[in-house]
């Protein structure tokens, strides 16, 4: 049931183990065997498991094709975001090292201690009864978690160096547009509409913590018995500004029955699982604040994530990956862009 890496790497995706094993040996002054294994999971950054002797460590690196796609990929940033983020919240991997010698495996890389558990990926975990009770559980510890990790003192734990909170969001907004237009491959009129909605209706920022930007159920790592979530996966995409955009995200990956499951995802709609709408009145009750215009922030979400999935098309259109994974994510593109001005017009989170 834990979260296992595979021995079979994905064509296109494989590491050159006889110039990492040297590096490791030259690092670490030891003699020690390398295997090399890959997490299934995730479609930007690569993740693979090292058996290095006795230790199980953790490879991050970018994908092919990342330099052509600017404004992610950068792994001295998540490098720098885990080493910050541990002194305040202690659910995240220990980092090891980073190397930016790109001759060793051909580009840039890190290195993190492996935190053991389960990760709710597409495939359902056998030996579970997934009962309206153990999906409630689920949904709370997730957002009870997440809450727990906006609760970081940015200050205090200088984490208020890894971004500038203030226009924060009127950036993501013209920053998502921008990425997509350097990788579009066809017109899509709900683009332009779904930005200028988003520029006519910005929030009023007054709040800042840390953003995670991908905090999903398959970037978190349950224990065993899931009583409790014992660390949060990829970082790449974090900064600092409106906690609630960050809640527009979890919102945008949280499916409810019978709508499109593009991410192939289960956990959120599942018999006894919050709805969106509990997720946020949950999260306003735990918060002892209200959120104004969630649908703002939800539509953000999903124009900001359709942005990503033409990036990782592209990546494939281009010829800098072989992930057919990708491939399948072109003809969903133009559904995700005009599910996102649907919901701007409809004006609610659900039932659309």
């Amino acid at each position: 049931m834990l979260d296992e890496a595979q021995k079979q790497i994905r064509q296109g995706e494989e590491l050159d183990l006889s110039s990492l094993n040297t590096y490791l040996n030259q690092y670490f002054q030891s003699t020690e065997a390398l295997e090399i294994l890959q997490f299934p999971g995730g479609h930007s950054n690569l993740t693979y498991l090292l058996r290095y002797g006795n230790r199980q460590l953790v490879l991050r690196k970018p994908p092919g094709g990342a330099k052509h796609i600017k404004g992610g990929h950068d792994m001295k940033r998540e490098y720098r975001v885990l080493s910050l983020l541990i002194q305040a919240y202690p659910k995240v991997p220990q980092v090891v090292l980073f190397c930016e010698d790109e001759s060793i495996i051909g580009t840039e890389f890190y290195l993190m201690e492996r935190i053991e558990g389960v990760v709710l990926r597409s495939k359902k975990p056998s030996g579970i009864e997934l009962s309206p009770d153990f999906m409630r559980h689920l949904s709370l510890t997730f957002v009870d978690n997440f809450i727990e990790l906006q609760s970081v003192n940015v200050f205090d734990s200088q984490l208020i160096n890894l971004g500038k909170p203030e226009g924060y969001v009127l950036r993501q907004v013209e920053g998502s547009l921008q990425r997509y237009q350097n990788v579009a491959t066809e017109p899509i009129a709900e683009v332009n509409q779904v930005a200028d909605w988003l520029k006519a209706h910005l929030p009023n920022e007054t709040r800042v913590s840390i953003i995670h930007n991908d905090y999903k159920f398959d970037n978190v790592i349950y224990s065993p018995d899931f009583q409790e979530i014992r660390g949060v996966l990829d970082w790449e995409m974090s900064t600092i500004g409106d906690p609630f955009a960050d809640l527009g995200m979890v919102l945008g990956y949280w499916l409810e029955p019978g709508e499109p499951n593009l991410l192939g995802t289960w956990a959120t709609s599942l018999a006894g699982a919050f709805t969106r709408q509990e997720l946020l009145e949950y999260y306003e009750q735990k918060r002892q604040l209200k959120v104004h215009n969630p649908v703002f922030y939800y539509a953000l979400s999903l124009f900001k994530n359709a942005v990503v999935a033409q990036q990782l098309y592209y990546r494939f259109a281009q010829g800098f990956t072989q992930d057919e994974r990708l491939g399948r994510i072109g003809p969903f593109v133009r559904g995700a862009f005009e599910y996102a001005w649907q919901v701007i017009r409809a004006g609610r989170l659900s039932k659309l």
